[in-house]
């Protein structure tokens, strides 16, 4: 067997579009340690110091925290396949992509879709999310917390209590918060949380975290149908990693490793000061991009501290923007789609990338970008 160098040599890239996000040196480190069985001992206590992690980052005390092998839509089809049954109404609050798959998904589960529409980049208050949730009366309620596609950041206290007063669980997805700013799950009253690892975790794609809540998994375990997804359904995938160990699919082990590395070094920033990091480092790009001349789209109480969305300078091409801070300093940063398409620039500044050193070099190199 060849002890040769790796052949394969990617491309050096700085990492600040919408995700994934740069990586630390000890996650691709912890990627190197020899990999083990997927039923091995040493994988069911890394993924058992995994949970422990996460609840630190959710905010929650949840016995029902785990990781699905898939990137973040695997985590936001399972919470669908496992809490919303065909021919049930679900409460979709629409204001950006991510709810429109949410839609897609709670739609292909056969279950009665109803939206509650605002433009991209705005957020419901609680009182328009007591009115529709009164009115409609779901079994289930789903919103995006950070939105990836707008750099909006929807709060979910009013949408879980008026969700409670009705007898409906609550759906969030905290895919781009998840590490980066707080994610409240037990404070705000959440049922099921699930996000990515690619983004404020500073891991790379391909794993899932998610958790429920007591209530949600009391009603789990009364449902009556199978969900319609055998890989996703959360009743196996508790045989493999909780009680039995009962084979149901071959984790990606390294990627556990990665994530439970990410994780122990959130808890070493701790959260606190990791929360003002992303929020400083936001506040200073933003005070930059005024300094430049452009303006954001979303309103500053609403703004999501790890992706930014500045608006495209009347004249400019987006598409050129990006091209142009690719071919000088090798810098990844995405635009808009949807309505939002040739209209904003969608800027990550978290996990590992959030750095004042990393702020001023994207605001060189946008101010060259521009001229």
């Amino acid at each position: 067997m060849s002890n040769q160098a790796c052949s394969l040599q990617a491309p050096v890239r700085h990492l600040f579009g919408p995700g994934p996000s740069p990586v630390h040196p000890r996650v691709y480190e912890a990627m190197r340690q020899p990999i083990v069985g997927h039923l091995d001992p040493f994988f069911f206590q890394v993924n058992e110091e995994i949970r422990g992690l996460l609840n630190l980052c959710f905010g929650t005390s949840n016995d029902f925290t785990m990781v699905i092998s898939g990137t973040g839509s695997a985590g936001m089809e399972t919470a669908v396949v496992n809490f919303i049954e065909p021919g049930s109404k679900v409460c979709i609050f629409a204001n950006g992509y991510f709810s429109d798959r949410l839609t897609e998904m709670a739609t292909r589960q056969r279950a009665q879709v109803v939206r509650l529409e605002k433009p991209w980049g705005e957020v419901f208050t609680d009182a328009e999310a007591e009115q529709f949730i009164a009115r409609e009366k779901p079994a289930a309620v789903a919103f995006v917390q950070a939105e990836t596609s707008t750099g909006a950041y929807q709060p979910g206290h009013g949408i879980a209590c008026a969700a409670h007063a009705h007898g409906a669980l609550v759906i969030m997805d905290c895919v781009t918060s998840l590490g980066g700013m707080p994610v409240d799950v037990d404070a705000a009253g959440i049922d099921i949380a699930y996000s990515g690892t690619q983004k404020a975790l500073g891991c790379p794609p391909g794993l899932a975290p998610i958790t429920v809540s007591p209530l949600a998994l009391d009603w789990l375990r009364q449902r009556k149908t199978t969900p319609a997804s055998w890989y996703l359904d959360l009743k196996l995938l508790l045989d493999y990693y909780e009680s039995a160990h009962r084979y149901h699919h071959t984790a990606p082990i390294s990627m556990f490793y990665a994530l439970r590395e990410a994780l122990e070094i959130v808890k070493e920033e701790g959260l606190e000061a990791r929360f003002a990091r992303h929020k400083s480092n936001h506040e200073a790009f933003v005070a930059g991009l005024a300094s430049l001349g452009l303006q954001m789209h979303v309103a500053p109480e609403h703004r999501l501290w790890t992706l930014n969305t500045p608006r495209v300078p009347e004249g400019s091409i987006d598409l050129e923007i990006r091209k142009r801070l690719m071919a000088g300093y090798s810098i990844e940063i995405a635009g808009g789609f949807g309505p939002l398409a040739g209209k904003v620039l969608r800027i990550g500044t978290m996990g590992y990338g959030s750095s004042a050193e990393n702020v001023n070099l994207l605001l060189k190199a946008l101010k060259s970008a521009l001229a």
